[in-house]
């Protein structure tokens, strides 16, 4: 009996990986500190989304590694998510910075405003929070969001505009 072998058009072999994992690494960690705040919590996620994809190397379909990979990072991310409560704080830098420089009561209003702001951020429905961080502190445009989203660029016009109602809504402020 003759078999006929069936070319295999799924799997990566080593020399994608690298070059998925140079061209994702950058973009799934910042895409993981917006979700987090916490740099290390991000890196640590995005070593973990880089061992499962080499794990299931052979099985993956190079046409979706993007969206797989954001798959991953964003189930990973939801798992250590439901087992603690995390706080973005990007903003205490700048309290940092300014310790020696300012009154002690504009360092205690500024602390006050960084608690307000970390909480609006942190009650901030997850995919408008995500968007709005991504554009505003990462500078990425509409465009690249979607993409490392998966979806279309109206819907990342959409949640960007829902962050901004939230914000002016709880703040008061244009952001």
């Amino acid at each position: 009996m003759l078999k006929i072998a069936h070319k295999n058009t799924e799997g990566i072999n080593r020399q994608e990986f690298e070059a998925i994992f140079d061209q994702y690494y950058d973009k799934l960690k910042n895409f993981l500190f917006y979700r987090c705040g916490n740099t290390e919590l991000a890196e640590d996620i995005v070593q973990d989304v880089f061992i499962k994809l080499w794990e299931y190397r052979e099985k993956v379909k190079k046409d979706t590694v993007q969206s797989l990979l954001y798959s991953i990072a964003n189930n990973l991310f939801n798992n250590d998510f439901n087992r603690k409560k995390v706080r973005l704080n990007f903003v205490n830098t700048i309290i940092e910075d300014n310790r020696n420089n300012e009154s002690p009561e504009y360092l205690a209003e500024l602390k006050e405003f960084d608690v307000y702001l970390q909480n609006t951020l942190n009650d901030m429905p997850e995919k408008s929070r995500t968007v709005f961080l991504m554009n505003r502190i990462d500078e990425m445009t509409y465009k690249d969001i979607a993409s490392s989203l998966d979806i279309s660029v109206k819907a990342v016009e959409k949640r960007m505009s829902k962050a901004l109602a939230y914000f002016s809504d709880k703040i008061g402020k244009k952001v």
